[in-house]
């Protein structure tokens, strides 16, 4: 296997919004002065519970890709509902990235937040052209471009640099060129050794690191030229991220399971399960292999920038909804990404298309959305954020109105009798949690099976998770519905459930008279491989 490969030559070098946003943010600073404390829920969660009461608490959980933008306001991020903080080692230096990823651990240790960390892998990307500049270029209609992998030591007009030898391998002329999904394209007029000259055909903007496809008659030109996912600065890059602790990897131009399949192997020779593997789907060989990729990761990143490069736009929604659908029917997280309110890299308001884009995917009962470049370079990060939780917020409120969930298919997963068993447990508690109109759910989960198949029923109340294991805690941060509290647990339901109605009695969490479905999960205090079967529900009201 060409990873593999790849992973063997480098290992020796591996030793090592709204005026209740306003309300909400002003408690949170009044309470993030104390140092976070084992069993306190997150302070974002704490304050949106005070504030909106269970039904309020928001679902569909957040993530921002950290730039240059936002790495002084990543307290304020965190503040305004960032569950996940992404760090893209396509760009910045090392300096850089670790200085923000340790900003995101201070903020949860010292202020009270639970933040996840996620790094993403650069992959062996093929055909990225730059023009040698720092801002973007316009391409006029008509203009003649050079496209070359000739190295370019200054900035020559009408020319760009491509970052593979062999790019323009099996290219016709005639054939198109499409820049970034379609920010403009060009008919290729003639070769002149390994370089293409090119004609402008439709107008647009270079912007540095730009993404290439070829098109001929209507149809992608597809190339297998055999580069491994991992390359051996990826295995550099996720060596840096195992050491600043980070949570989870998402893997870039992942081609099929055997990729994700191989680093997990890695990181469990290492005893780093906790990671969790985030496959991106962002190519034609994803989408071929797509149910197998899905099954042996983690968790899937829907990459609808990368992935428009080398589809038709117009199969995208489509795409993000089979993807979405396939991922809550094999119990994995699903993020959708990319551009969602991309016109607010520039301005203060998105456009209601945007909006109606991000409801969409929260629709669709997405785990979680994500700003890219609207958070790292863009100048409005906060604002972006907002909308993405006001129109979250909005979108699950409809939702839930309308009983939405009763629409979605259920899937049998499990085989064996007793995951067979938990998964109908869950399925159940969470039909009863619906249809009693309990306040809240509480599990209490060491690994967080029990917690991630309730959430794949997307029921109307909250999941309360609570789990004695640091590294499942932040790993259930994905989870739509989901609130992960660590504290320590005992084998007695009835403790548990004793010293969670207190803790959160305490922070005016619960008061007397709610109702609570219990649910208790069978890994609790277990190995793992354990095969006894200790489950049950119990409809629980607070005294």
């Amino acid at each position: 296997m060409a990873t593999s490969a790849a992973a063997a030559s480098f290992f020796p070098y591996l030793v090592a919004a709204s005026a209740s946003h306003r309300r909400g943010a002003h408690r949170i600073r009044a309470s993030s002065s104390a140092l976070a404390v084992e069993g306190a829920m997150d302070v974002v969660s704490e304050a949106e519970l005070q504030e909106k009461g269970f039904m309020g608490l928001r679902k569909t959980k957040l993530v921002c890709t950290v730039g240059p933008a936002c790495v002084e306001a990543l307290p304020a991020l965190a503040r305004g509902g960032m569950g996940v903080a992404r760090v893209n080692l396509c760009h910045g230096g090392r300096d850089w990235h670790r200085a923000a990823m340790r900003e995101v651990r201070r903020l949860n240790e010292e202020e009270g937040f639970c933040v996840s960390l996620m790094v993403d892998t650069e992959g062996s990307q093929l055909l990225v052209a730059d023009h040698g500049g720092a801002a973007s270029v316009k391409a006029e209609y008509g203009s003649e471009w050079l496209f070359t992998s000739k190295r370019i030591d200054e900035v020559h007009p009408f020319t760009m640099h491509v970052n593979f030898d062999k790019f323009s391998e099996g290219i016709l002329v005639g054939d198109e060129i499409v820049i970034d999904g379609g920010m403009a394209t060009f008919e290729v007029t003639e070769k002149v050794g390994n370089d293409l000259r090119c004609k402008c055909t439709d107008p647009g903007l270079l912007l540095p690191r730009a993404k290439l496809s070829f098109w001929r008659n209507g149809n992608l030109v597809e190339r297998n030229f055999g580069l491994p996912t991992l390359s051996a600065k990826d295995w550099a890059d996720i060596e840096f991220g195992i050491a600043e602790g980070v949570d989870c990897i998402a893997l870039s131009f992942v081609k099929d399971a055997n990729d994700i399949k191989y680093l997990k192997t890695y990181l469990s020779r290492r005893s780093l399960e906790h990671i969790k593997i985030f496959a991106k789907v962002e190519s034609l060989e994803s989408l071929k292999n797509l149910k197998d990729i899905i099954e042996a990761s983690d968790g899937v990143m829907v990459a609808r920038g990368d992935l428009g490069v080398q589809i038709p736009l117009e199969q995208i929604p489509a795409i993000q909804e089979t993807i979405v659908q396939l991922c809550r029917q094999l119990n994995k997280p699903v993020i959708v990404a990319s551009q969602l309110l991309e016109s607010m890299v520039e301005y203060p308001t998105p456009t209601r298309a945007e909006v109606a884009d991000v409801s969409e995917a929260v629709r669709q009962y997405a785990d979680a959305v994500m700003l890219s470049a609207e958070s790292a370079i863009g100048a409005y990060p906060q604002k972006a954020l907002a909308v993405l939780r006001a129109a979250s917020e909005r979108m699950e409120s409809w939702s839930r109105e309308e009983s939405m969930q009763k629409l979605l298919p259920q899937h049998q997963l499990a085989i064996a009798l007793p995951d067979r068993i938990s998964e109908q447990i869950c399925t159940s508690a969470a039909e009863m949690a619906n249809n009693l109109a309990v306040d809240a759910i509480f599990v209490y989960t060491k690994y967080g099976h029990m917690a991630s198949l309730l959430s794949r029923n997307r029921p109307n109340p909250p999941i309360f998770a609570f789990t004695d294991n640091p590294n499942s805690r932040k790993s259930m941060n994905l989870y739509w519905g989901v609130i992960p509290l660590q504290l320590p647990l005992s084998n007695s339901m009835e403790d548990n459930f004793k010293q969670t109605v207190k803790l959160m009695k305490s922070k005016g969490s619960v008061k007397p008279g709610d109702t609570v479905l219990v649910v208790a999960d069978s890994d609790l205090n277990r190995p793992c491989a354990a095969t006894s079967v200790f489950q049950s529900i119990q409809v629980r009201i607070v005294d």
